[in-house]
């Protein structure tokens, strides 16, 4: 991969030369962001019990990206969430289309994943607020309405770079005793998630991470920066206050990128983007020991730097674009889930019971019989919705779930100018691939967060590749 990357460049030279040939052709960008921040006493999820809100350390933003080729325009949102349904996002894009006309396929919308914002999505234990809900899809759709009032003629770039050092695959295999029985008391796991660091039954990571940010740039034809969204496979990081709202490393990279582009005190204001890549298996812990102890904010403060500093350096080797054709191609497809049968919810029923603090659970055992409770009510299969977008060359899928490291680096070996944002456009829970499944672990056991059937990452995958041919 490594050497294709100087052949790759070079043919985003010569097509930037071809696309430019035609005068007449002129291409627009515009960026904007909204404030999503939700009130204090709000849920915080991303945990097994329920946060709430006492301190905004940093603003919740809806960071929004529009292009236009003079034929298409496309959008992209990254929200600062942990996640975000479909509900929320259709009515967003729905309000988008009635004031402007944009079609609903032409937006990618996608939650960054950070476990100290507002909860948008009942997930555990945390339930959301229905006007948070609702405050949030018109922040989103405002934000997106901005960045299309800011259209305005510019250029386009992308390209990657590695960071390396910040991702861990968090699934380990471990020496024989070394696993423990799940709350649901299965038995035969073979990986343990988050095993603790310096963990003496470690043995080997049970799969690979990307060390890949991918990234667009944009800029006035003058060379005035207007926008960077970055991709990168990273979870989130954490550390943060108790009860703290924050962007997590998302919002640090947005406003670090600004600084070092030297764009941080223009208008129309620049915007920094970074949405989560595959990484439903990868953290930013080195399970091996190794990496100092932060205080609250440290350990985000060096990732957001570490990877803007990648990005800026990388920047300066681009070649940009004068115009670049845009397209889209979305699908749905079915997926089945696991739904637990009369037997197992009944006697997870009895075990909710058992909670002191009924209805809310105390014990692990308690939360999946709960989470069994409540997938009950769940249909058999849902409807997710797949989505390619094409930049010039460039391709960006969107699934909708946390995908693990393995089908995005799949994707990238057989499109090798494309990158994937997970947590887009709805919420079905862990993607794994079946061979993960076979191996057990946390993202594996059954829940309203991972519940799609063994097979879905490979039903997921043959339906983009459908939409990546419709687009060549």
């Amino acid at each position: 991969m490594e050497g294709m990357r100087p052949l790759l460049f070079a043919i985003c030279t010569l097509l930037s030369t071809a696309y430019a040939a035609d005068p007449a052709r002129v291409f627009q960008a515009g960026a904007a962001t909204s404030n999503i921040t939700p009130e204090l006493g709000t849920s915080i999820n991303g945990g097994f019990q329920d946060g709430k809100a006492v301190f905004i350390h940093d603003e919740l933003n809806a960071r929004c990206l529009a292009f236009d080729d003079g034929t298409t325009k496309l959008v992209l949102v990254v929200a600062d969430s942990c996640v975000i349904g479909r509900g929320i996002f259709d009515e967003a894009k729905k309000m988008v289309n009635e004031a402007t006309g944009l079609p609903l396929e032409n937006m990618l919308m996608s939650a960054t994943h950070s476990h100290s914002c507002g909860t948008a999505q009942a997930v555990g234990q945390s339930e959301p607020s229905p006007m948070y809900q609702r405050f949030l899809a018109k922040r989103i759709a405002d934000g997106v309405r901005r960045a299309l009032n800011n259209l305005a003629p510019a250029k386009i770039a992308w390209g990657t770079v590695d960071v390396p050092q910040h991702v861990f695959n968090r699934r380990w295999k471990m020496k024989p005793g070394g696993i423990p029985a799940t709350p649901l008391g299965v038995t035969t796991d073979q990986v343990k998630t988050n095993p603790g660091v310096n963990n003496p039954n470690l043995l080997e990571p049970a799969g690979p991470t990307d060390p890949q940010v991918c990234f667009i740039s944009v800029q006035s034809p003058e060379g005035k920066p207007i926008a960077l969204y970055a991709n990168y496979s990273l979870h989130y990081v954490g550390g943060v206050g108790p009860g703290h709202i924050s962007a997590d490393y998302f919002g640090a990279f947005a406003n670090r990128i600004g600084e070092l582009l030297g764009a941080d005190q223009q208008g129309p204001p620049f915007v920094g983007i970074i949405s989560n890549g595959t990484s439903g298996d990868i953290n930013n812990i080195d399970f091996r020991g190794g990496q100092a102890k932060e205080g609250p904010y440290g350990r985000i403060k060096i990732v957001a730097n570490d990877v803007a500093q990648a990005v800026a350096g990388a920047c300066k080797t681009l070649n940009y674009h004068e115009w670049v054709p845009l397209g889209v191609a979305q699908k749905e497809v079915m997926l089945g889930l696991r739904i637990p049968n009369k037997d197992e919810v009944e006697k997870a029923s009895a075990v909710t019971k058992q909670s002191k603090l009924f209805p809310r659970m105390e014990t692990m055992e308690q939360v999946y019989a709960r989470e069994t409770v409540l997938l009950s009510d769940f249909p058999k299969e849902v409807s997710a919705p797949l989505q390619v977008l094409k930049i010039g060359e460039l391709r960006v899928s969107a699934i909708p779930a946390e995908v693990f490291v393995e089908i995005g680096l799949g994707l990238k070996q057989r499109h090798p100018q494309t990158f994937t944002v997970s947590l887009a456009n709805a919420y079905h829970g862990y993607l794994p691939t079946p061979e993960q499944h076979q191996l057990g672990g946390y993202e594996t056991w059954r829940a309203r967060s991972a519940c799609l059937e063994v097979d879905a990452s490979t039903k997921i995958v043959a339906g983009l590749e459908e939409l990546f041919s419709s687009l060549q």
